[in-house]
């Protein structure tokens, strides 16, 4: 008996032992928790707390369109960046005259948007001129830009100046916008009238999503790009009307997996890849535009290299679902570009840029000039993998006869509706 109670005695303990080891974990697991959402809440609390804005009326801006309040959105841009959690840039409904500037992270903020209501005036003065930036963002991630209000570039102030096709010695004019080293952010409701260069200007991001934006300037205003876009990847260009003198979006060396859906363009030279091939090595790759209007440009759907050039490369590009209304250059491909005179003849220097893998599908509309259709690549290194899909295009002086398609140096094959038929 003794013995028996003995062994009830130690099981008894070992349960007991067992049941204590056992909660320990318990314990321990429930604390565990507890720290979780002690350091949720703390890591967190950035992002669950309310915004804090920062209106530039209380660091001194004047809304009287002659001050100039570069110090005031500058005072409230730091406080803005160094504030930890999210926090807003506040630009109330007025008109601010604004000097060149550029807002540099990186910063404390979760997320940083500057919100224009009012107008924001680019200044007149030629001295203010020699920089090729008016509002800069630069080395940011998680910034968003909008707001609803205008960017007033003042163009004519300075489309006088902007004569580098014909002057070596010209200087530089200031782009409205641009980001540099910006990643995973947005650009969206915002109005840029006039820009005195290029509206928005666009180097080394990743992930730049630019929405509902209107870009306005005069068909004859010289060198008003809407968005010009170099060694960026991951951007996306949606909903927006763009009105220019130059092109609407022009993708330079090093754009990569750039998609442009929505837009309506025109006037201006249209949605253009290039030029490229000034430097060895240049790339573009996987740009994608569907879904997009163009009314009275210059051109359509283009891609244009220099001639000679050095070796460089152009592939996985798509242009399709597009409608040409009154097109001079509906589809066209130009290895022979060079503007301005000054490179060597088409005989004599010919493009080192190789294009391939590249489909014009769904194209239809009208054309005001007789060939609707110009494929021209180089005889140093042919277009190859070309594709028309269901191309619908007419002479818009139909009693004139019907529009042509003129091809040179092209490997490619033709499928579906082919108007004008097609040279491949």
């Amino acid at each position: 008996m003794s013995r028996l109670r003995n062994k009830k005695s130690e099981s008894q303990n070992q349960e007991y032992q067992t049941g204590e080891m056992a909660s320990i974990p318990s314990c321990f697991g429930a604390f565990y928790v507890i720290l979780l959402a002690i350091s949720f809440t703390v890591g967190n609390g950035a992002k669950l707390l309310p915004a804090r804005f920062f209106n530039v009326l209380d660091y001194g801006a004047v809304p009287d369109g002659r001050t100039d309040n570069v110090q005031a959105f500058l005072r409230a841009w730091d406080d803005a960046c160094q504030f930890y959690g999210r926090s807003r840039v506040w630009i109330p409904r007025g008109v601010f005259k604004l000097g060149s500037v550029i807002f540099s992270g990186p910063c404390r903020a979760y997320q940083l948007a500057f919100l224009i209501k009012g107008t924001l005036k680019s200044p007149t003065e030629r001295s203010e001129f020699n920089t090729d930036t008016w509002i800069g963002f630069n080395y940011m991630n998680n910034l968003v830009v909008k707001g609803g209000g205008y960017l007033d570039g003042q163009g004519p102030s300075g489309w006088p100046y902007n004569d580098c096709s014909t002057n070596p010695q010209c200087g530089r004019l200031p782009a409205t916008l641009t980001f540099n080293f910006v990643n995973n952010s947005r650009v969206s409701h915002l109005r840029s009238i006039n820009s005195k260069n290029t509206h928005i200007h666009v180097f080394a991001c990743n992930g730049l999503r630019i929405n509902q934006v209107r870009l306005t300037a005069p068909a004859e205003s010289p060198n008003t790009d809407g968005i010009k876009i170099g060694y960026s990847n991951g951007i996306r260009i949606t909903n927006s009307v763009i009105q220019t003198g130059d092109d609407c979006v022009a993708m330079v060396a090093g754009s990569k997996n750039i998609r442009i859906s929505q837009v309506t363009c025109g006037p201006g030279h249209g949605i253009s890849i290039g030029s490229i091939g000034k430097n060895a090595g240049d790339l573009i790759s996987g740009i994608h535009v569907i879904n997009c209007t163009f009314i009275g440009t210059d051109n359509g759907a283009r891609i244009k290299t220099w001639a000679p050039s050095m070796s460089s490369l152009v592939s996985d590009i798509f242009f399709g679902y597009i409608h040409m209304i009154d097109v001079r250059n509906p589809i066209f491909i130009d290895q022979n570009y060079c503007p301005g005179g000054g490179c060597n003849s088409y005989s004599s220097g010919h493009s080192q840029v190789q294009i391939n893998d590249v489909t014009f599908n769904n194209i239809w509309g009208t054309s005001t000039s007789k060939v609707a259709l110009a494929l021209e690549c180089s005889p140093l290194v042919p277009c190859k993998d070309v594709n028309l899909v269901d191309i619908d295009l007419s002479y818009f002086r139909r009693r004139e006869g019907p529009a042509l398609s003129s091809c040179r140096n092209v490997i490619g094959r033709s499928n579906g509706i082919l108007s004008p038929r097609g040279c491949l």
